[in-house]
This record gives structure tokens, sequence and C-alpha cells, in this order.
């Protein structure tokens, strides 16, 4: 047994590094692959959720070295963004949360005065990543081409990205409302979260401000649904907020005062004159834009001052709210009374229909209300019916005649219509706003705000967007899902800021060195940097050099290579040796990335890829990997693993605790790749455990010294040499949880079965550990490495190359032979299971004859390819001996051919050909020894058996009656 897990990892992992099995080197004798991880942000230690898409990448990387492949496995880390500069401001302000979290993940305490510094930052998780995480799973990763996003020599290379994407006419600028911190200006909302630290899921807003006037000033509403003005019958004010007054353009508007500052980020010359309680608003007349007739101010608590503007007009016909709440209003004399209105007043309100949907009623916001039994305002299931309504007004409703300007124009267009009347007559404007609360890294609040040159990336660009189409049809996706939805993405893509201004870290743009390139778009062409990155790292090319020229002779091979040596410096050799290195190692085979990259990274990725790259040299796949998740609980509901939601464990700590193996074990196996996985310790012991026990069956097996040899040593041989075939189908697909299920499950019990068998021949199990330790190593290389060893066989085993599946060896006879006696005795086990009976008598019934003459029959008839059940049955019939049995013949000829004519024909050609009697026989006692009672095997054919439930009759080739009494 392996005592010490930590010493015997690293150990080997040193072997592994004095042998260079990590470097990858260009060798035009063999066939390559390239496979890269998404690299991880800088922002502080990583948990134990992301070593999974980690450890499978080094997983495929491995299978592939065993299957005959040079493989390059580069690594870098992306450090765009504010995240350093926030986590070095922290640690500098000595923040009691950061130290903290510093200290727990094993930051030495000296090491604080060195990390005040953003770049100190980026270096020191550099280290932390690469040798902490990457080097201490294992990882053969060629550590000669790390890079960095900030990175000199990496910038280089970004700035001639963005100028081929101009050269491409894909670089536009025009005016964009970005969210943007309060402090360090735009960031990017995403799913990836890479510049914020919550509300990746947000979306940008745009509400339509409507200008209700009352006397020379202006009560402003924020509609999403603007072509609703016709059904407005009152206006709602919040009677608790203090609401701001704000002149903006000659006019004084009336909104909340968390809607003034959002406003003041996207519209000049905005200032605040003066506050308004909402309770002095109520009992007002103001008058609607586009109908321009009064309606009334009622108050409404409902009214979120951090949502809009603080102020809601009411369109009760089609507003689950709004209704309810005006029909409170009507029930509530206290209130009437209380601010002063008149029930005259409040009669007078009335709802006007506009919309005519499909299913619904005069008011599809009561239809809504009756539909769900809501009686009151505040109900939960308001949510769901504002939800529905809207969602079937927008797709299947219709404009009334009430509704002048647009009547008969569906929902979509009639929302676009009024919107630009209401605009060109001054009595609306546009507002953007996030749909949930967006906190920068740095702890500030992001809002949108109004940039008026911002330059995006045209990925609206049809020509580009229909290269890419095509490109994807080519490619190895997985899930299959996403390899069908990608194209649905690509559409949805359009043009994306790729710049921001602010206090951030990153690569200047090249045509303005104000902006900085924002980390998505400084992240999509970067796996061929990989191929120059070393060459940098090692001194052998300066960034001053790397010019557009270079760029452009060793990615493109444009231009003449003694001209780009004379302009860099840069030797011929050393040019053509990098341009052979782009040449044999691109495209890039897989990248593989969580499932936030679905809908951000990767499509972007492709895009650049098809923007400047020639077809050749575009990337050939994309997997993507689900998240490991924590425990839900009340203060985490979402489950999601990170240093304020919990669950975060230090990687070193899981390790000490799992060991290397057995956490890349549940990685690989827990689960799909595609769903996600809880981290549960008492989960992730079961694999450790899985490892310990393998390890121990193997020191057993070394134990063995024999050379008696049966039936049950043909049966392993056959049976691992089937693995390996099942485990080539299963990594076509990068299916990495089915080879673990073979590896760690399959091939060992077989190997059990083979001992409790009574097989004991040494050669065998030699040859078998050997295939065995071979397809455990790209999952679990450290324990793989030691039992190879303590085998004796040659080198190392991350050297070996994987046997391919021998059709001489395996045996469909063999296999089916062994299987045969499992399933006699898992049936048995399951009748005492299901019975509860403690038998005195076990029969096993073997087939009778003719039966078996019917399978002879069928098993010549499938060699002639003429296997189905007419002519079966004649074949069968046109036997004198088989014709007297009868109808008996013809059900059994039409299950046989049913259920065997899309069988090889070597399966059907074991069961015809297998002596099950004498087979069983042979078995007897062990069989006996399985099932803990005594067994007898009996011919069907028997005249003196006894079967007094004709258990006999039941018996065809393949599967035996049994009798328990």
């Amino acid at each position: 047994m392996i005592s010490d897990y930590g010493k015997m990892e690293l150990k080997w992992q040193k072997r592994w590094a004095d042998a260079g099995l990590n470097r990858a080197n260009r060798d035009e004798k063999k066939p390559k692959f390239m496979v890269i991880f998404a690299y991880p942000g800088v922002t502080g230690y990583l948990h134990v959720g992301h070593m999974r898409g980690f450890s499978y990448a080094d997983a495929i990387g491995r299978y592939k070295r065993m299957t005959g492949y040079n493989v390059l496995f580069p690594v870098g880390t992306h450090a765009t963004g504010n995240g350093s500069i926030s986590l070095a401001n922290k640690i500098k302000n000595r923040n009691e949360g950061m130290i903290d979290y510093m200290l727990k993940n094993g930051c030495p305490e000296e090491k604080f005065s060195e990390l005040e510094e953003p770049m100190s930052v980026v270096n020191f998780f550099n280290d932390v990543y690469q040798n902490e995480y990457w080097k201490r799973f294992g990882f053969l990763a060629d550590w000669r081409r790390f890079t960095c996003t900030l990175y000199p020599d990496y910038s280089k290379f970004i700035q001639w990205q963005f100028r081929k994407l101009n050269d491409a006419g894909l670089l536009i600028q025009k005016p964009y409302y970005a969210p943007s911190c309060v402090s360090c200006g735009p960031v990017a909302v995403d799913a990836s979260e890479t510049d914020i630290s919550k509300g990746g899921n947000a979306e940008t807003q745009e509400y339509v401000l409507l200008k209700f006037k009352h006397g020379d000033e202006y009560l402003v509403a924020a509609t999403l649904r603007p072509e609703t003005i016709y059904g407005q019958v009152c206006f709602w004010v919040n009677p608790d907020v203090e609401y701001v007054k704000a002149r903006y353009k000659d006019e004084t508007w009336i909104i909340s005062p968390q809607a003034f500052e959002k406003i003041g980020y996207q519209k000049d010359g905005i200032e605040e004159i003066g506050r308004i309680s909402g309770k002095d608003m109520i009992g007002w007349m103001c008058i609607a834009p586009a109908l321009h007739k009064e309606i009334p101010v009622f108050p409404a608590t409902f009214c979120d001052p951090n949502v809009g503007t603080g102020l809601v007009t009411s369109c009760p016909s089609d507003a689950p709210d709004d209704w309810i709440s005006l029909e409170a209003v009507k029930k509530d004399p206290e209130m009437i009374s209380k601010y002063g209105l008149t029930q005259e007043l409040i009669d007078s309100v009335v709802p006007i229909s506009i919309i005519d949907i499909e299913g619904y009623g005069e008011f599809p916001a009561k239809t809504i209300i009756d539909k769900l039994g809501i009686t009151a305002p505040g109900d939960p299931k308001l949510v769901e019916a504002k939800k529905q309504v809207y969602k079937d007004g927008y797709h299947m409703g219709k404009m009334k005649p009430i509704c002048t300007e647009v009547v008969g124009m569906p929902v979509d267009r009639a929302k676009d219509r009024m919107k630009e009347i209401m605009i060109d007559a001054n009595e609306a404007d546009v507002f953007y706003d996030l749909t949930e609360e967006v906190i920068c890294r740095c702890g500030k609040k992001v809002y949108i705000k109004r940039i008026d040159d911002q330059w995006f990336i045209n990925y609206a660009d049809a020509n580009l967007t229909e290269k890419t189409h095509e490109h994807c049809k080519g490619m190895h996706i997985e899930p299959v899902d996403y390899y069908n939805n990608i194209h649905g993405v690509l559409d949805w893509f359009r043009e994306r800021a790729c710049v921001r201004l602010g206090n951030w870290l990153g690569t200047k743009f090249p045509f303005d060195e104000k902006w900085i390139i924002e980390a998505i778009s400084d992240s999509t062409l970067y796996p061929i940097y990989y191929l120059v990155s070393m060459y940098a790292n090692e001194g052998q090319i300066r960034p001053e050099q790397m010019t557009d020229a270079f760029f452009d002779y060793v990615y493109l091979k444009e231009g003449d290579i003694n001209d780009v040596s004379s302009e860099t410096g840069i030797s011929v050799e050393l040019l053509d040796r990098i341009r052979k290195d782009v040449e044999y190692w691109y495209p890039l085979d897989l990248n593989l990335g969580g499932k936030e990259h679905m809908t951000v990274h990767f499509p972007a990725f492709l895009f650049n890829h098809i923007a400047i790259l020639p077809e050749e040299m575009c990337p050939k796949g994309i997997m993507v990997n689900w998240y490991v998740t924590g425990k839900k609980s009340p203060a985490n509901a979402s489950g999601k693993i990170s240093k304020s939601k919990g669950g975060a464990q230090p990687i070193p700590g899981a390790v000490d605790k799992f060991s290397i193996d057995g956490m890349r074990l549940f990685y690989a196996h827990s689960a799909s790749p595609f769903i996600d996985v809880e981290w549960d310790e008492d989960n992730v012991f079961t694999y450790k455990q899985r490892v310990d026990k393998i390890v121990k069956f193997i020191d057993d097996l070394l134990q063995i010294k024999g050379d008696a040899r049966s039936s049950i040593d043909d049966w392993l041989l056959s049976r691992f040499h089937s693995h390996i075939a099942e485990i080539k189908d299963a990594m076509e697909s990068f299916d990495i949880r089915q080879m673990a299920s073979i590896a760690y499950f399959e091939m060992f019990n077989d190997f059990k079965w083979y001992v409790r068998r009574g097989g004991m021949n040494e050669e065998t199990i030699r040859e078998a550990a050997r295939i065995w330790i071979t397809v455990m190593m790209p999952v679990t290389p450290h324990v793989a490495e030691e039992l190879w060893e303590e085998f004796g066989f040659e080198g190392m085993v991350s050297e070996a190359q994987l046997a391919d599946a021998d059709v001489n060896i395996r045996s469909v006879a063999a296999e089916y032979a062994e299987d045969l006696i499992r399933d006699v005795i898992s049936d048995i086990l399951e009748i005492i299971k299901v019975t509860g009976m403690q038998p005195k008598r076990i029969i096993i019934y073997t087939a009778m004859e003719w039966k078996r003459n019917v399978f002879s029959k069928a098993v010549q008839l499938h060699k002639e390819g003429k296997l189905d059940v007419p002519t079966l049955t004649k074949a069968c019939m046109a036997d004198e001996n088989l014709r007297k049995m009868g109808k008996a013949v013809s059900d059994l000829a039409r299950k046989v051919a049913q259920d065997y004519m899309r069988l090889p024909v070597e399966k059907i050609e074991a069961v015809s050909g297998l002596d099950e009697l004498a087979h069983l026989l042979s078995a007897k006692d062990f069989i006996s020894d399985e099932v803990g009672y005594n067994v007898e095997v009996i011919s069907a054919d028997d005249e003196e058996k006894y079967d007094p439930q004709n258990k006999s009759k039941v018996a065809v080739p393949g599967k035996p009656g049994i009798y328990l009494e």
C-alpha cells in the first residue's frame, strides 16, 4: 500500500519534469494534438471547483499521448482588468476580510508588504497557480510557454490582432451606454464575472421616460411598454419617498434620488434644484403624453425608488400589479380620507382595454389575476402573472382601434412606433439601467454610463457570421446541445465594446492609447500566442522586435523572411523555426472551458479566428464543462463556491485530505462533465477510497505466482481488450466519465472476478495489469506510475503507449461463456432476494437440443445476411425434427430473429456454440459458493428430471431455467 500519497506524488512529478515529458517540441513524424483550458483570471486564490475543467484538459492530453500523439498543453493566466488592483488596495489598507482570506489560503504574512502593487499581486498568483495548483495536480503542461495578458510581449500580440481586425473592417466607433463602475470606469457584465464581484447575469435594459406634465413640472415615469400609453388611467407615487426635482434642458423633472444619480451618468447638465415628498403629490392631476388627457396621482408603496424613476404610470388593463392595486385603492376608505382624495375621483378611474390577446378576456390583467387566484397587492404570484401576460401580449397581442397611431399593429412593432412618436414630440426620452445590482471588484456600484466614442468589434458583420457558421458545422463541439445551439449564439452576438476607459490593467488600444482593451477582447486568438511565448520567455525575442511584420510572417506567412529578419533583428533561422511551429501545431484541437464561456468567450474566440486566420488554421474543437457547486444552505441558496458564499476550501488542504488522484478521479467520474456536481466531502472521500482499494488489490495481485492457465485467462484478456476498444470509443467524444467508469469500476470488477474464479496465471496478470494501469494513467497518473514501477514494467507509464484492441485476443465466445455464469448467479440471487427464500434445492436447466438447432440455423442465416423472422421460420419448418415441434418452433424463431438479427453474428454464434450443460457443470461448485446454496445442473432433455414447475420449458440458449424450492 502507498503509505504517503503526498511524498509519492512529488516523486513522480519530479521524474516527469526531469524527463521533460511536459515539453512539447515539433516532431514531423508524429501527429499532433494541441489542447488548452480557458485561462483563469488572476483575482485571488482558486478553489476546488476550478480544478474540474483543468484536470479534464490534462487527462485528455495524457490520453492522446498514450495513443501516439505529440501533445502540446500550454497554460497562462488572464490578469486584464481591475481584479489585481482591487486586491492590492485591500492588502495595502489591511482590509480585515482580505487579510484573513489570504492567510487562510496559505499566504505568508511577510508577503503582504510585497502585495501592495497590482503587478506584484499578478506575479504572486501566477506562481501560485503554476506551482501550487497545476504542477501539484501533475499536469504535463509546457511551462516554457506560460504567458499572462499583462506581459509586454503578449500586449504586442494583442495590438497586432486589433490592427488585423481593423484591416478587416471589423472595428467601429459609435456612442454607447456602458456598464461602468463609479471608480474604475466601464466594466464587462457577463457570466464570467471577470470585472465584477456580483451581478454577472444582469442585462442592460432600455426604459422609455414618459413625461407627465403638472403645471411647469413633469412627473417622469420609466416604462418598458410605451405602447400601453393608450391605457393610462392614473399615476402612482410612493408617499414614503422624498423625490428629487431636477433641471434638465429647461424642464423640471420629478424623479427618485436613485434615478437622478443614474440619469446623471447618461445625460449632461442635469442638476438637482429641490426635493418634494411623495405624499405631497397625491391628488395631483397630470397630463399623459400622446393622449393629452388628465389623470390623477394615487399613492402606491410598491413604487420602488431603485427601479426605473421610482414613479409608475398605470395601465391596469394589461398590468396585473396596477389592476390589483387600483382595486385595493377603491376599497380602502381610510386611504382615501388620509390623502384627501374623493370617492368621485377614485370612481372616475376606469381601465381601458387596448390590446387583444388570444385566450384572454377584455382585460388581460384581470384574466390572469382571476386564473391565479390573486386577491391582494403583494401576492408573490403577481410576479408570474406579470411575466405571463407581458410575454403573451408581446408575442401574440395586437393593438385595438382605440390606439389610433398603432391600431392593428403587433405589440412588438407598436412598442417601437410609440417610442418614436413620443420622443419626436418631446414627450418622452430614454434611460438605461441594469436588471439587477452589479458590484465592481473594487466594491463600488456599477451604473450605465454614456460614452460618446466607444470602440466595438463588429461581430454582427454578416459575412463574418456566415463564415463562422460554416466553420462550426465541421467542428467537434461537446456537449451536443452546445453544438446544436451555437449557431443561435453566433446570430445573437452583436457589436461588442472592446475597449474601456478608467483604472484598468491591460493592453493599450493601438489606435488611441487612452483606451485599454477589455478582458474578453484580449482573450480570443491567444492560443496561437503560446507558439511564440516560449521564445519570448527564453529571451530569444524581445517585445520591441514583435512588429506587425513579425506576426504577419510567423502566423500568416505574409512578407519576405529576409525583409522581416532585417526589420526585426530576428534571425532567419529563428523566424523559420517559429513559422514551422505554427504550421505544425495549429489549428488548436481543443479549447476547454466552463459553461460561462458558452455565450461570452467561445463565440468571440471563434469569430476572431475566422476573421484573422486562414480557414485551415481555425479551431477544431470546443468542450464545455459545468461547475462544481457548494452545498446549498440558507446562506448560500445558489450553492455557488466562493470566498463570500463559503465552500471555497483551499486546494492544498483538499489535496492533503483526499490526495491528488482521489480528487482527479472525483472530477472525472462523479458526474457527466455537462452537469453541475456538488462538492461533498463524503463523496470525494469515496474516490480516495476507490484509489486505495485498487492499490491494495494490485498489491495482492503481485503476490500471485503461478502458471496454470484455463478459460478464465482467455476471458480476462478478452475483456480487457474489449475495454480498450470501449475506452477509445468513449474518448473520441472526450467522454472522460465513461472512460473512468470502465477503468476504475468495470476493469476492477473483472480482475476481481478473475481471482474469484481461481485465476492465478502470473503472465496473464502482468499482461492485464499493463493494460489496466495504462488506461488509469490519464486520470490518476501518480498512482498509475507507482503501480507500474511495482510491477517492474520498463520506463514510466506516462510514456507508455496504449495497445490497440487485439482481434486475435478478443473472443466473444470466451466473454459470453463467463457472462453466462455471472448472469446465472445474479438471477439466482435476485430470486432469493425477491422471494425471501432460503432454498433447500436450486436447479439450473439448460435448453433442449431442438432450441439449440434453431439458434444454429439463425447463425447460418446471419452469416449470409438473411436473418429475419420469415426466413428463419421457413428454415426451421423445413427441418423434419423441428417441424414436429409445431408452434413452439415458430415462436422461438420469431423471438430469436427479432432479438438477434441486429447483433454481430459472433454473439449468436457464441450462444449457439457453447455447450452450456458442460460449462455450467464445470462451474457448479463455484456457483454454489457464490449463492450460498448447493445447485444442480440438469439438461432440459433429461426425461427423468425433477421439474415440478416446468422451468425447463422456458430455458433457451443463453437463458437457462432456474427453479428454487
